[in-house]
């Protein structure tokens, strides 16, 4: 039997976002390790079949210290596991697994910078020489002929100098999401009208756009309130504080509900979907939402448009444009019949291409492909 390995963050990462890619593996007839961060999601993971190694490193860490510690461990395992296949996930793991995997000599390498974060969006002097430096490890040290890149949008292979419809690059859905667990739901009896950011609680999530969007459409006499919904990350030098936050969440029209485990009853209750993000992947939230049937309103930046058409499934606002999403929140408010159509694109949309089997479907055909199995 094949082996697959998946360098990854974090186990609960994992467990919440990538399990369909361990089930397509299994079904293309791998064996699947996970080399992770292990808290307490060990157990979950074992009962989908996966082994679990332990691989302690600080998420978002470049430290140099910090970076050889982890290419130790990761050598250490891949020399252990013997892997057929390595599959990184996130940038951090894309290029340190992906330089063990390359020294290693590991059969077939995945490469999947899921969201390319703060070295993406941050244009300081340290930020600029960072994506220099893994754009050339990534997209020209480790490219070779068996390795393979995994993208959730369009925009991103270009970073790395690929083509997004070249044969090394594949596109995928997002981690996908299971309709099911999201099933179409009507709208919410209105007023007011109930938007909702689902994210991490950090500044380039659009937090503070968000919260100042809505309050300029109701001093314009818009009936809508704003629901925050996620927690702090201390770890993240973004993150909105506590006490902001609470600030916020003083404001007329404006709460902030911490951690949720009932997302899809988030989208049950709320009437649109908002994230005014600097840049993303592909925002699973916004997925969720739209596979509910949830109009959308985001920022017109990497990861939202590749599943957000502007006036199809929701409206794309310049970034940082806080008048401009007022604008569309107010529109969105005063008109139940454009939320139900764009509502009703969102929720074809997700069944296009979005959908746990699709990105199965996706995956899998890669796997197969890499071992020389036919479908």
């Amino acid at each position: 039997m094949p082996k697959l390995l998946y360098f990854a963050t974090e186990d609960w990462s994992f467990c919440q976002h990538f399990l369909p890619m361990a089930r397509a593996a299994q079904a293309a007839g791998c064996e699947v390790v996970v080399a992770t961060r292990v808290r307490r999601h060990a157990d979950r993971l074992a009962a989908e079949g996966c082994r679990v190694v332990a691989l302690e490193s600080e998420r978002g860490s470049f430290a140099p210290v910090e970076i050889v510690r982890t290419l130790l461990r990761m050598g250490a395992i891949l020399r252990a596991e013997r892997p057929d296949i390595v599959h990184c996930i996130g940038i951090r793991m894309v290029v340190l697994g992906g330089i063990s995997s390359h020294l290693a000599y590991v059969p077939a390498l995945v490469l999947a910078p899921t969201g390319l974060g703060l070295l993406w969006i941050v244009n300081g002097l340290f930020h600029r020489i960072g994506r220099t430096v893994i754009r050339f490890v990534v997209g020209r040290w480790l490219r070779g002929p068996h390795t393979f890149y995994l993208f959730e949008n369009t925009d991103d292979p270009a970073e790395f100098g690929l083509d997004a419809a070249g044969r090394e690059v594949t596109i995928v859905g997002g981690a996908g999401v299971d309709p099911s667990a999201f099933p179409l739901a009507p709208e919410p009896p209105a007023p007011p009208v109930r938007f909702a950011v689902v994210a991490r609680m950090v500044r380039t999530k659009g937090i503070a756009e968000a919260v100042a969007a809505i309050a300029l459409a109701r001093a314009r006499g818009a009936p809508v309130e704003l629901d925050l919904f996620g927690p702090t990350d201390p770890s993240s030098r973004r993150a909105c504080t506590e006490a902001e936050l609470r600030t916020w969440a003083a404001q007329p029209g404006v709460r902030w509900h911490g951690s949720t485990e009932d997302i899809a009853q988030v989208w049950r209750q709320h009437h649109v979907a908002l994230l005014l993000s600097c840049r993303e992947g592909l925002p699973r939230c916004l997925v969720e939402a739209a596979a509910v049937g949830r109009p959308i309103v985001a920022s017109d930046v990497t990861g939202c448009r590749e599943l957000v058409r502007d006036g199809v499934e929701g409206f794309l606002v310049p970034l940082g444009d806080v008048a401009a999403a007022a604008d569309v929140v107010a529109r969105l408010a005063a008109d139940a019949g454009l939320r139900a159509r764009l509502g009703a694109a969102a929720h074809r949309r997700f069944h296009e291409r979005f959908t746990e089997d699709a990105v199965k479907g996706v995956v899998g055909a890669l796997y197969r492909s890499i071992l020389g199995k036919s479908d």
